[in-house]
């Protein structure tokens, strides 16, 4: 049930993401969604004691959503970056 949580949510984060950057390709909207997935699949792992078999702690909820806003904030911030160069 944990890993289902973490991938909805990090689904949720990524699709949220693709909204506030105005990303309209549908090759960038699902690759933001991966990265969010991604994120919080493996911070949420490791919070949560290298387990998803049981139930998943709120500590181990807030990181991943803490982690997987980071990993798409330096996502953003190297596409940014490649842009303008």
């Amino acid at each position: 049930m944990a890993v289902l949580v973490l991938i909805v949510l990090g689904a949720i984060l990524g699709w949220l993401a693709s909204i506030m950057a105005h990303t309209e390709t549908p090759g960038a909207i699902l690759r933001q969604i991966a990265i969010g997935v991604l994120a919080a699949l493996v911070a949420g792992t490791i919070a949560n004691g290298g387990t998803m078999l049981g139930g998943l702690s709120l500590i181990g909820l807030g990181v991943a959503v803490a982690a997987s806003a980071a990993a798409l904030a330096l996502y953003h911030a190297i596409l940014r970056r490649r842009e303008a160069a």
